[in-house]
């Protein structure tokens, strides 16, 4: 698809035909969505679609998860108008940090960390990634936040939650969804293909 190609009728998830597939073998996710933040309406319309389950509720922080949930956090953060927050993989901070041990979509052991001055208790924090596959890694940033007193859903309020491109119906992702408010772009008629990685 054309980077400046807008088509006629623009329906949810229209810019996932952007995103390419892995040519580089099983140590790489098997789809890159990099191409679509380079199409300007696709990454607004991408945006814009990750955010409207949230529409009303109170956003305190956006949060986004190293690395690729960083663009989309920035991004949601700024059409919210709201602050960025990045959760980075241990090593990249030079302030004090909490860690949280995962396992990530490859099956490596990894160490995710947050700066502790950030998030205080009962802040509402919107957590985004660029996709959950096995739900190791976002279960890990929810697990960071909410340790350090953040609100990622509570039952007696309105609740932030978890957005990504597509949220996998692995069994890691059903946990999240099961008890997070979720977003994500992928149409009900394309999760089966999503979650079989064709």
């Amino acid at each position: 698809m054309d980077l400046c190609h807008i088509p006629a009728t623009r329906e949810k998830g229209w810019y996932l035909a952007l995103m390419a597939p892995n040519l580089k073998g099983p140590n790489y996710a098997w789809l890159d969505p990099s191409r679509l933040y380079c199409h300007p309406q696709g990454l607004q319309d991408c945006v814009a679609d990750l955010l409207q389950p949230f529409q009303g509720d109170a956003i305190d922080l956006v949060a986004g998860v190293d690395a690729m949930g960083f663009i989309l956090g920035a991004a949601a953060a700024a059409t919210l108008r709201k602050g960025f927050l990045a959760i980075r993989k241990a090593g990249h901070l030079c302030v004090q940090t909490a860690a949280q041990p995962y396992t990530d979509y490859s099956g490596r052991e990894k160490v995710m960390e947050v700066r502790t001055d950030a998030i205080s208790p009962g802040l509402r924090i919107l957590l985004v990634d660029q996709w959950v596959e096995t739900g190791g890694t976002m279960r890990a940033a929810i697990e960071l936040v909410e340790r350090l007193g953040g609100v990622v859903a509570a039952p007696l309020c309105v609740p932030t939650g978890v957005a990504a491109i597509c949220i996998e119906n692995s069994e890691g992702g059903k946990w999240i969804q099961e008890r997070y408010k979720c977003s994500h772009c992928v149409p009900p008629r394309l999760q089966p293909r999503f979650d079989q990685h064709q």
